[in-house]
């Protein structure tokens, strides 16, 4: 791995102990240059987790709390005449200024405001009152919703589950984990101890080599080929739509730079798949397929992969 990113998890793991996997996925995201969903039960570390990844990369951080009567023009900001200057002037919003964003329980904000969100998550930028300003660079959000306690919530409508690279859960720490934050928060704050290890700057250079990562034909044709293959399977009623094809390509991309490889294998696109994948696929109402995750482990096993970096060995290779 490179020294730059693990200097990065090792900030991260002095607050949360035990989830270097899901760690790394985030850091994968972030230099994929998308947004990431957290679904879990509440007091697992998910707040905890954005702010120790803000402050070891040296990020502007905001935190909004979503309730039902968060407005839209909390989030993208609003303009107001002012008496004094006789003009319209622009008041920002919590998108303004900042570089990862937490939003956490999004579910619990009504319709209008969480599609408040999807300009800025998609183009990086917001539009208010015909007036157009660009988001700082880099930028992510992280947003958290929890799968227990749903009284009051809106579900996600699937064009906005459909803007995050990867859908998340951190899970409950096993026990060593648990007995190293008991010992770590007796007297302190381990979020205190976290340091800057990695600047904005180097960062988006990162994602520019991102960016930059060889793909060989066959590894597109092999994303496309697991794409279509979900639209045409029995029981499914919403495939993998074609902006996760993308983000596929992507996060195969960043696990690869994260490992210290300038291509992409097959492998890594069987692994980023689940995460990129299971909350764009809909299943059909009494479909006996059992669930998501179940339908796309049939398509992984049954698609043909291109290479010897296979995990599934039994497969035909082209």
């Amino acid at each position: 791995m490179r020294p730059q990113l693990e200097n990065v998890l090792r900030e991260i793991e002095k607050v949360i102990a035990g989830k270097r996997k899901v760690a790394e996925k985030i850091l994968m995201a972030m230099l994929a240059e998308g947004h990431v969903l957290l679904d879990d039960v509440p007091g697992v570390g998910k707040t905890t987790l954005a702010v120790a990844l803000s402050r070891a990369v040296g990020l502007s951080f905001r935190r909004i709390q979503f309730t039902p009567d968060v407005l839209p023009s909390d989030i993208v900001g609003f303009t107001m005449y002012e008496k004094g200057s006789g003009s319209f002037v622009y008041r920002p919003g919590v998108l303004n200024h900042v570089n990862l964003l937490l939003g956490d329980e999004i579910n619990r904000a009504a319709s209008k405001t969480q599609s408040a969100l999807l300009e800025a998550m998609e183009e990086r930028q917001i539009t208010v009152d015909g007036n157009t300003y660009p988001l700082e660079a880099p930028f992510l959000v992280i947003a958290t919703q929890n799968s227990v306690g749903t009284a009051g919530t809106q579900i996600l409508p699937y064009a906005q589950m459909d803007r995050f690279l990867v859908c998340l859960s951190l899970g409950y720490p096993d026990y060593e984990a648990q007995m190293t934050m008991l010992r770590d928060r007796q007297d302190a704050n381990p979020l205190d101890k976290v340091e800057t290890v990695l600047g904005k700057e180097e960062l988006i250079a990162m994602q520019r080599e991102v960016r930059a990562i060889a793909v060989r034909e066959v590894i597109f044709d092999y994303i496309v080929r697991l794409a279509t293959a979900s639209r045409e399977h029995e029981d499914v009623e919403i495939g993998i739509s074609p902006r996760g094809v993308l983000f596929l390509d992507r996060m195969a991309k960043a696990k690869a730079y994260l490992e210290g490889r300038d291509y992409v294998t097959g492998a890594d696109v069987q692994d980023m798949f689940m995460d990129v994948c299971a909350h764009r696929v809909l299943l059909k109402e009494g479909a006996g397929a059992g669930t998501v995750k179940q339908v796309l482990e049939e398509l992984l096993k049954k698609v043909e992969t291109p290479d010897r970096h296979s995990r599934f060995p039994g497969i035909l290779k082209k």
